[in-house]
């Protein structure tokens, strides 16, 4: 049988680690093929590490910092790794806020950002691919920037007509999105609060306020990996404390409160699980599909 393969899209170098980085540690672990792509650099992205700031090892030359601490994180994960290319744009700030830079990612015209995920899409041919929801899980613009591209590579990388020069053609069977919860920050904030830690969660939960609840479709137990996440967390130095919010849950709590990475099942050529149905796989059903293709 043919190894079960899946494509994680990202922003940033980073993303792969903070989002869905236990989930891909263990499929890479137990045999599938998994590919994380990076469609920016992160160029313009601040040292969040206050033991680095003014670092001159990191600001002479912020762009191979960040490919060293990607290579890096790659390496923890057990995946493979793709920069698609283009030019981080920035978080831009103020009332008003001002003009995204010129040739950022997210200026780009849909079909040229596109066209080398499609290409990539042909060429490692994804059975499932998961990146962010059309707000970007937050509202940065290369963050939903990445939702339009994997979604126009989803539906256009099987299509013949379309992209001619990118490849065979080849359809991925589903796409899905990461799940945002807020009862895993409420349950989180409430852990901390009863064990008299000062408690980040409780600054999202209010900045959230109001946001609508994804469905989440999908649940990957993954707590034996959230170890090899933070060790992949940890690789990207200049943008993770390692004394800061993500590591405030014990790690022991953290796998018996909330063992899963969560998931929206977005698009599918596959028959959708019933109603109420939680999946605990974003493999669900390839596994016969290519059995069957196969009989």
């Amino acid at each position: 049988m043919e190894p079960l393969r899946l494509m994680a899209v990202h922003a940033h170098p980073d993303d792969e680690s903070s989002k869905g980085a236990a989930a891909t540690a263990r499929y890479a672990a137990e045999g599938a093929e998994v590919l994380v792509v990076s469609c920016t650099g992160g160029e313009r992205g601040d040292i969040l590490n206050p033991r680095l700031k003014g670092d001159p090892r990191v600001t002479r030359d912020m762009v191979e910092v960040r490919r060293r601490e990607m290579a890096a994180a790659a390496a923890a994960l057990g995946v493979r790794h793709q920069w698609l290319g283009f030019v981080d744009s920035g978080l831009p700030e103020g009332d008003p806020t001002p003009p995204l830079p010129e040739g950022c990612f997210a200026l780009e015209p849909l079909e040229v950002a596109s066209e080398p995920l499609v290409a990539l899409v042909r060429r490692f041919r994804p059975h499932v691919i998961t990146t962010y929801d059309e707000n970007g899980g937050y509202p940065h613009p290369d963050h939903v920037m990445c939702h339009r591209v994997s979604v126009e590579a989803f539906e256009a990388a099987g299509d013949p007509g379309r992209y001619p020069g990118a490849g065979e053609p080849w359809t991925p069977l589903k796409l899905y999105y990461h799940a945002w919860s807020r009862r895993r920050m409420e349950i989180f904030h409430e852990h901390l609060l009863a064990l008299g830690v000062e408690s980040h969660f409780g600054e999202w939960l209010e900045r959230r306020d109001g946001d609508a609840e994804r469905t989440i479709t999908t649940q990957v137990e993954c707590a034996s990996y959230f170890p090899v996440r933070d060790r992949a967390l940890l690789a990207h130095a200049t943008q993770i404390d390692p004394d800061g919010f993500w590591f405030a849950v014990p790690r022991e709590d953290e796998g018996r409160l909330w063992p899963t990475e969560d998931y929206e099942l977005a698009r599918t050529h596959l028959p959708r699980p019933a109603d109420g149905e939680v999946e605990r796989d974003l493999f669900a059903g390839v596994r016969e599909h290519l059995a069957a293709s196969r009989a």
